[in-house]
């Protein structure tokens, strides 16, 4: 039933003017068609004549029941709109709710026509009408709709919600239907009137909400362009809706039932008195009729008459109590309202004095200079503070502290956790654990910064809502505030041993994607060719021995293939992965450097290295018990330092490109010659590098290509300082020597798919882009490997694109097009000289 209704969905807003027309020409013809009056009034009961009785035409009852009524009905549609209020609008979904409600009462009116009842008989029914009428639903499938980030959602979100709410409100339409149905065979005159209005007013609801209601939604919301109506807060408003529409809700249910006995009595008791009345004979019911008249005719008779209360009655204040009930006892826990309205309340600024300790500001309204758009800053708010600005008086320490050791830190305010934060009796670096919630232990730490660090402003721009800290605390970071989001970008599409990539880059250096996508279109017929030459992670620890001869003797034992076999079983033994390949030994002075390579599966591997070669080192130590292990690592390995050891024995991955480009692509795509490439790359790569004394850096910015894709794959971007290592060689090719041929070796790129930063859900993402995320099921290894030699491929056509801007002269050029701030901009478009602009 929900594919069916989704379906429905998806046409009434895609057809809304179709749904409109139709339904509108079918209230027309049920309006001017022409009705042959056989009985003026179907419905009317024929009033007893009783000679020399006076008639009321009112009775006390009724007067205070209806008044009651109407009250009643009065207040509850107030509520109603009170809560779509609260629920994120002050406007929209109150036309919403009152469109609904306008829009079926006319629908309603209609159908009476049709059907030849008057609608002066229906007074006292009227005020039925609204209490029948929920405006949640609505009022629900107008926010699916608000949830919609852009004009083109709108179509699927109120599917979405049509799907929902169809099948629930097509339920409880039948149900109502059926109970309410009952009471039009009750023989009591007003019961059956107001049966027969509440049966179709629920009928004709139901049929204005699955077809007039969603196409006009649909319409309003497109010819008022309203997109991203929550803002930052529309994934968790749409996860509400999701989460509390899907499941049933026991207190209507329990509504329900109650009306359905209390209907069900009525009508019983109803039709077993009316049979009986039948049963009597004329004669019995003449003298009833006079005796009822000559009691009426006393004081006694007419008070009595007055407040008796008949089947109508009852049935009237079964509704009033069943409403009342589910007032009291249900519409204050409505979890979904509360829930919403704790998200998109408008939240006023306001600061307390008393509260020293606490920064409550407002999420500020920022105007954007270029499209006055406002968005929301998140920061420190009132409301997130949890009832601080309301409470008068502090609890103890004493208190604090017994609560906190009783209950935990859950229990206690914001502020009274920074009393015990203040008071150390809970540390900064523990707040996620100690209040259970990461999101408000970093909230609570932002408070202590803004309030130690006297920078009540520095955290405005911050953002640190909506995050998953799950994945990063004790793994990524520690003592979070927040998080900083970079701008991420796409360079590609690149191709690479026969398949295209599409390469994720994350930087904030202007130019750096747009040059590395040019070097993609000038491989893109060629494409590029890569090799692994060698793969193993390092660590070098550093011990110390009593004299330079016993140094010698452990480099001679870990020289012997049976010796390094049991090192290699004690190694490999700490992992499933782990595979130890070889141990390298330098001997200074009395001082033992070892460098262990190993494979490392599809992580970077550094946690692994340290493991194993912890373990080796124990094993060793065995064999020579004099021997002092000073530190794991020795810098021997070598690690986020610039090293010639990384180099020239490799570290990682070590991974060689190479791509062929015609000399046509390279005058039309790079604006260049193959001669000046080479002759550049001579002078610049080559002499250049060595006259800097350059290790690892004979090459144009392979680091910028490498640090892109490090920050945007979840890598430690401080290892860009080894993976950077390049030699990018230019050499004229085929047999008139015009083509160019170029090549990357890139000896230590150290990288993995595991572990780390690739764990967060935006770097996971950009490796799923490249098809390398987490662990190769059936080669392990093999996904590492793939990513090391993505990065090399983008970097040799990064080397391409730049080396070709620098032989042209484009590249200062397009910096000062592209990649220069506003603020440098703006001076130059005000300055009296264009001699600036030129500068």
């Amino acid at each position: 039933m929900s594919q069916l209704f989704r379906l429905y969905g998806v046409f009434c807003a895609t057809h809304p003017w179709e749904v409109i027309v139709a339904v509108i020409t079918l209230t027309t013809c049920l309006l001017t068609v022409d009705q042959k009056q056989t009985d003026p009034d179907p419905f009317a009961k024929k009033p007893q004549s009783c000679p020399g009785c006076f008639e009321e035409q009112f009775k006390a009852v009724d007067v205070i029941v209806m008044t009651v009524i109407r009250c009643l009905a009065i207040l509850y549609s107030s509520h109603q709109f009170r809560n779509l209020q609260k629920l994120g609008s002050k406007y929209i979904l109150g036309i919403a709710g009152l469109f609904i409600v306008f829009s079926s009462f006319v629908f309603t009116s209609t159908v009476l026509n049709f059907l030849k009842i008057d609608l002066v008989d229906l007074k006292d029914a009227l005020f039925f009408f609204l209490l029948l009428i929920d405006l949640s639903k609505a009022a629900t499938l107008a926010q699916f709709a608000l949830t919609a980030s852009n004009q083109e959602e709108i179509t699927s979100k109120i599917a979405r919600g049509m799907s929902i709410l169809g099948p629930t409100i097509t339920l409880d339409t039948i149900v109502e239907t059926l109970v309410i149905g009952v009471g039009t065979l009750s023989g009591v005159h007003r019961l059956e009137m107001l049966s027969y209005f509440a049966c179709l007013s629920v009928l004709v609801n139901y049929v204005i909400f699955m077809t007039f209601y969603p196409a006009c939604l649909s319409l309003m919301l497109e010819l008022s362009r309203i997109s991203n109506f929550y803002g930052e807060k529309q994934p968790v408003v749409s996860k509400m809706l999701l989460e509390e529409n899907e499941k049933a809700n026991p207190a209507v249910q329990r509504v329900k039932l109650i009306m359905s006995i209390g209907l069900t009595a009525v009508h019983i008791h109803s039709r077993w008195f009316i049979k009986e009345d039948n049963t009597g004979d004329d004669s019995n019911t003449s003298a009833n009729d006079a005796a009822n008249c000559a009691d009426d005719s006393s004081l006694y008779g007419f008070l009595m008459k007055q407040f008796a209360l008949s089947a109508d009655h009852i049935v009237i204040l079964i509704l009033v109590i069943t409403l009342i009930i589910k007032f009291v006892f249900f519409e204050n826990d409505d979890h979904l309202k509360r829930q919403i309205e704790s998200v998109v309340r408008i939240q006023e600024e306001k600061k307390d004095d008393n509260n020293s300790h606490v920064l409550k500001r407002q999420p500020r309204l920022v105007k954007s200079d270029s499209v006055n758009e406002e968005k929301e800053v998140q920061t420190i708010s009132a409301e997130e503070i949890e009832g601080l600005e309301e409470v008068q008086f502090r609890r103890s320490l004493e208190e604090c502290l017994q609560i906190y050791r009783s209950e935990g830190a859950s229990k206690l305010t914001d502020r009274e956790v920074i009393l015990l934060v203040d008071t150390k009796h809970i540390p900064s670096y523990n707040l996620e654990k100690a209040v259970n919630n990461q999101e408000r232990g970093v909230r609570i730490r932002r408070q202590i910064i803004q309030a130690n660090a006297n920078c009540e402003d520095a955290l405005l721009n911050l953002p640190y809502k909506h995050y998953d800290y799950t994945k990063v605390m004790g793994t990524c970071c520690e003592n979070v505030i927040g998080y900083i989001p970079v701008p991420l970008g796409v360079a590609g599409p690149l191709l690479l041993d026969g398949k295209q990539y599409y390469i994720p880059m994350s930087t904030t250096e202007g130019c750096l994607i747009a040059s590395t996508n040019r070097g993609c279109r000038a491989v893109e017929k060629c494409g590029v060719k890569s090799r692994i030459v060698a793969d193993g992670m390092t660590r070098g620890p550093v011990v110390r021995f009593s004299s330079i001869v016993r140094c010698s003797e452990v480099v001679e034992w870990l020289e012997k293939a049976e010796n390094f076999a049991a090192v290699k079983e004690s190694f490999d033994s700490t992992s499933r992965f782990a595979r130890l390949s070889k141990v390298t030994a330098r001997v200074a002075g009395r001082y033992l450097f070892m460098r262990f390579v190993a494979e490392t599966g599809d992580a970077m591997g550094m946690n692994m290295l340290s493991k194993g070669t912890e373990k080796a080192l124990l094993f060793i130590q065995k064999t020579f018990p004099e021997m002092e292990i000073l530190s794991l690592s020795g810098n021997f390995c070598t690690d986020k330092k610039p090293a010639a050891v990384n180099w020239i024995e490799g570290r990682g991955k070590s991974v060689v490109c190479e791509a062929v480009i015609s000399c046509d692509v390279v005058s039309s795509v790079l604006k260049s010659t193959t001669q000046a490439l080479v002759d550049l790359n001579i002078s610049k790569n080559m002499i250049g590098s060595a006259i800097a004394g350059s290790i690892g850096g004979f090459n144009a910015h392979a680091a910028n290509i490498v640090t892109a894709i490090f920050i945007a794959t979840g890598q430690d971007p401080a290892q860009n300082i080894a993976s950077s290592n390049c030699i990018t060689i230019m050499e004229p090719w085929g047999e008139n020597r015009q083509d160019l041929y170029i090549s990357c070796t890139m000896p230590s790129i150290e990288i993995g798919t595991i572990g780390g930063g690739t764990i967060l859900a935006a770097q996971s993402a950009s490796l799923d882009m490249l098809g390398v995320r987490g662990p190769h099921e059936d080669s392990p290894g093999a996904n590492a490997k793939q990513l090391a030699r993505i990065v090399c491929a983008t970097v040799l056509v990064g080397e391409l694109s730049l080396m070709a801007a620098l032989a042209t002269g484009h590249l200062v050029k397009s910096h000062l097009k592209y990649n220069r701030s506003y603020s440098e901009k703006d001076s130059c478009e005000k300055a009296d000289s264009q001699e600036c602009c030129k500068t």
